[in-house]
Formats: structure tokens, sequence, C-alpha cells
């Protein structure tokens, strides 16, 4: 199934035939699931938000978390020593103030006091294991030494590993059916946070009860109820009859809200810190070759795509770092009134191929996942590809299947997308395009430059703020003069919210939501 019309152009917004019988369909199935949901209303706990979950969370051991959803739960029972707020800016959070040593390797942290862990036990109890590079000054400062500089150690400070648990609780011994055991952390959680644990029904649903001691105050909800539901239309119909409160906004329905007089003005928007791309494996010919990959990234109308298919929700790419993580190049070139990035100019693509000696084109594979958002992408880059004599054939694995090949540098060149760890441009330059981190680790298009990996060191240990944004410009200006990527664009992400609810935000960090700024404006059985 290709698209009609002149060349790779499309006339009808994008949508191919059976992309719209596809959403028709979908449509269909919404508006039954919305009829059966009309005689059933899930009996809600009054003054509680309820949020969905795709799937369930494996841990909440903040140490053990490496996912998304159980970042964003455990973010609101504990708590580090400083957070990311809804700008992704570092401010403190158990600790009330900190500073940092000239020479960058020294963080002091003055602690609050009165803060009660949900045992009671109070955070601070004057006692003292033995760890290496931290010390206790007095009951409430803590200094951290690190071995060398390092810029992005707070964003570090602010994430999941670090927040702060109660030791007796890590480490309790039960008895269970008679037998001495260790309590499942994991599943008992205690922490600092503005919400615990109320009850976790595996697969169904996990419930948080608001802290009423939370030491900024009790937050305005009684809890949090998060309903695990797999199926997108499922929560759609969900949403739709009022049983959930806030929703991620699914692509398939972003157009229908965004355009629907009751829903528009209750979206809200956050700048993803993301990218997406199209990596190239630079040891395979001819993509070892930097002028073909430069000829990749002129032959794609990527604009054109973002605002069809994507239908606007993000911004062009420029290089691998979002706009939003000043400065990236394109922050720091424009305001200096330089274009940067790669326009689009299929002439200029014909002519670095001739330049290549490939006048008469070349063929490669693009691995991708089986998503379908994917495949209408990639079905129109093929087509742009065509246009300039490169012929791509695109291969479908199923996701295991697709990380290994990708991994062990099988494929040609692949789609992917990066999500920030933390808010830092070194998180989207270290593991991508750092050499140490060939395959598994990040950087998948298996690129080396010794400059790019200097700047990068640079500006890891650099503990000047301007110096290092400077390392992290110059890196990425470089990078985007190799192209190991085709720059595709950074995704928003937008969550909507029904009409009894206010104060909903969405944050680009999934983090930094500590579920306190909620609350319902009129009976939530009024939706």
């Amino acid at each position: 199934m290709k698209y009609r019309g002149h060349g790779p152009w499309v006339k009808n917004q994008g949508l191919r035939p059976a992309s719209h019988f596809l959403r028709l369909a979908s449509y269909l199935f919404l508006f039954i699931l919305l009829l059966a949901s009309c005689t059933h209303r899930t009996e809600k706990i009054p003054g509680f938000l309820y949020l969905r979950l795709s799937s369930d969370i494996t841990t909440l051991d903040p140490a053990m978390i490496v996912d998304v959803a159980g970042g964003a739960v455990s973010a609101k029972i504990f708590n580090g020593l400083v957070r990311f707020d809804e700008d992704s800016k570092i401010i403190p959070d158990l600790a009330e103030s900190l500073s940092i040593s000239k020479d960058g390797k020294v963080y002091t942290f003055k602690l609050r006091q009165g803060v009660r862990f949900h045992n009671g036990r109070e955070f601070m109890d004057g006692t003292e294991a033995h760890v290496h590079g931290i010390k206790a000054l007095d009951e409430y400062t803590v200094e951290i030494e690190i071995k060398e500089p390092f810029g992005p150690f707070l964003s570090l400070l602010a994430m999941p590993p670090a927040y702060i648990v109660p030791q007796e609780e890590v480490e309790v011994e039960v008895k269970v059916e008679g037998k001495e055991g260790r309590k499942d952390f994991s599943s008992h959680p205690i922490g600092t946070g503005p919400f615990k644990i109320k009850e976790w029904k595996r697969g169904r649903e996990l419930i948080l009860s608001a802290n009423e001691d939370y030491f900024l105050g009790r937050p305005k909800m009684g809890g949090i109820a998060y309903r695990i539901i797999p199926e997108e239309l499922t929560a759609i119909a969900e949403f739709e009859s009022g049983n959930l409160d806030v929703m991620g906004v699914p692509s398939t329905e972003f157009r229908r809200y965004s355009e629907s007089p009751k829903w528009r003005g209750l979206i809200q928007k956050s700048h993803g810190l993301n990218t997406f791309y199209l990596g190239l494996n630079c040891q395979k010919p001819p993509f070892n070759d930097k002028r073909v990959r430069q000829a990749l990234n002129y032959a794609i109308d990527r604009e054109r795509i973002l605002k069809t298919i994507l239908e606007g929700r993000g911004e062009l790419a420029s290089g691998p770092i979002p706009p939003f993580l000043k400065p990236s190049t394109l922050a720091l070139r424009e305001r200096e009134g330089v274009r940067v990035g790669y326009r689009y100019d299929p002439d200029k693509a014909r002519s670095i191929l001739r330049e290549a000696g490939l006048e008469n084109g070349f063929e490669f594979r693009i691995y991708q996942a089986p998503d379908q958002d994917t495949v209408d992408i990639m079905e129109v880059v093929q087509q742009y590809l065509k246009d300039v004599g490169i012929r791509a054939e695109i291969v479908q694995l199923e996701w295991s299947a697709f990380k290994e090949a990708i991994n062990n540098g099988e494929a040609d060149s692949f789609w992917l997308s990066w999500r920030a760890d933390y808010p830092d441009p070194e998180n989207f330059l270290f593991p991508l395009f750092h050499s140490s981190n060939w395959g598994s680790a990040g950087n998948r298009a298996r690129f080396k430059d010794p400059d790019i990996d200097r700047f990068i060191e640079d500006a890891q240990k650099e503990p000047d703020e301007k110096k290092r944004l400077y390392y992290y410009s110059e890196a990425e200006r470089r990078v985007v003069e190799e192209a190991p990527w085709v720059f595709f664009w950074h995704k928003n992400d937008y969550i909507i919210h029904q009409p009894w609810v206010k104060g909903i935000k969405s944050y680009p960090i999934y983090n930094a939501d500590k579920g306190t700024d909620a609350e319902f404006i009129m009976k939530a059985t009024q939706g």
C-alpha cells in the first residue's frame, strides 16, 4: 500500500486509505464500548484521582526501577535530596538548600527538619553507617564528594534510584508461614512522599492515599487510584464515561480531541524530552561514508511528514538534543542568525550521491518494530528515498528480535527513539554517540569520532556552566555534520483531563509530578 498522488505527496493530510478504514473501525468499536459503559459506572473512591496504567508496575523499590511508569508512581511515594520542577529545573526536596564547591566535586546539603517516613520515624535519626564519599557533618547537614566533576550529578540525584528509603524497612525480617524471611519492600514501599500505599491489586488497581503528615502539606486529593487498562480503546471508553479523570492522549485520537469543543480546552501539552531518528550503521557500506549519510538527511522532507502523519505533534529536529534543553545547536546557532540542521533538498541529495560514486543509487534495509505509526512513516520515507534513486527495503521484526538485530550491528539502518533519563544535554550525547557505548548501551549506529568523544568528556568534567554548554554545543555540531542519523523530530506529550479536575500539569520528566497540584472543582459524579 503506497501513498497516492504525485510522487510521495499526500493530499488527504497524510492518511492512507487503509489508515482511514482502521480509524473508522476504531471509532465504531469505541462507540460500542461507550454504549456498554453507559449502563455501568465504576465505583470510585470519593476524593481520589483516577489515572490509567497500561501495564502493572514491576517494582516500587526505587533502587530497582528501570521503567517510566514505576518511576512516575514512586515519585509520589518517595523524595530525593533534590527533584525536578515543572520546567525540569533542579530544586531542593528533602534538602532545603545546597551548595557546590568551586571545583565541582563537593556537594553540601542542608536537610529539612521534622520530615517523617510513612512509618512515623523521623527522616534523620542521628545514626550513620559509613559510606565512602558521604559524610554527615551534623544532624541535618550531609556532604557528598565525587572523584571528579560531573555536570549532570544533581540530575542523577533527582532520579528514583537516589530516593531516600528507611533502612529498617528495607531490611526488616518477617515470618511468612512460620519461616523467617525478608519483607518485600518492592510491594510495601515506605517513603516520605505525599502519598503512601493503600492497596495493590496486582493486574487490576494500585491505590495510594494522601500522606496527612507530608512535610509540604497534605495533598489536595484524598488519594490516587491507578487502574491497569492495557487496551487503548478500553481506556478511551473509560475516560469518556468518567471512570478515568486523566489520560494520555492516544495518537489516534489527537485530532478528534483537539478539534472537539468539549475536550480541546482540557488538553495539556509538554515538550517531549525525546528524539526520533533513522539510525545509520556507520560501520557498513555505504553508510561508512558520511556523504551518503548526509544525502539521506537532504532526501527526506521530515517537516512535511511531521505536519501530516503526526499532525504537527512535535518539533523538527536539527540535531539530537531537544530545543527545550538549552543550549542545543539549534538554540545557540539560531540566536546568531545561522540556519542549522538539514533542509529538504532532493537535488542536493542526488549531487552528493554522484560525488560519492553512487549516481545509480543503492539498496539497503530499514529495520523497524511492528507499530502502525512507524509503518506509515517508513512507507513515506521509502518513497522519498526512491525519488533520489535509493531503494529501501522495510524489515519488520517483533520487539525482542528487533533489539537484538540493532544491538549486534546486523541492521543497515533502523527507526528508533530516545527518551531522556534526566533533563541534561549530556543524556542525548554520551549514551548515543560516545564510542564506548556501541550497541545496547545506546550508540546503535556504531558511530565513532575522537573529537566528539573528547567534547563530551570535557563537558562531563567541566564545573563551569558556560564552558560545559559550549562543549555540548560543539559536540552536537559535529554530530550533525557527521550525520550518523537522519534527525527527524522531538514529539510533544499530551494529556487530557475531565472538566471537574483542575491543577493538572503535563511534565517533561516523568518523575517531576508529585501529584499534589490536582484538585476537584465539582463532584466527579457529574462527569
